[in-house]
């Protein structure tokens, strides 16, 4: 997977879908190796600002991915967009 970028929730949510299905697996899938609902796995990936910052990165661990922080680029939000 290359680098992807995300500045809102919704971006995020849309990324983690995106790597859950590649690699297969169900939400509850998912929910069970971080022995969490199905429904708070569905609402991390609707981008729900509400989802604690643990779950978040059991999450990403989940899915064998890292949370990266850099300098913003300066590519418009609509560049952004065009990425989902």
């Amino acid at each position: 997977m290359t680098d992807l970028i995300a500045r809102n929730e919704k971006q995020l949510g849309a990324i983690l879908r995106r790597a859950r299905r590649q690699a297969g697996l169900t939400q509850g899938a998912i929910g069970n190796r971080i022995h969490l609902r199905q429904g708070t796995m569905s609402r991390l990936e609707a981008g729900e600002p509400a989802v604690q910052l643990r779950t978040l990165m059991a999450a990403l661990a989940a899915l064998d991915l890292e949370l990266v922080v850099r300098p913003r680029s300066k590519g418009s939000a609509a560049d952004i967009e065009d990425l989902f």
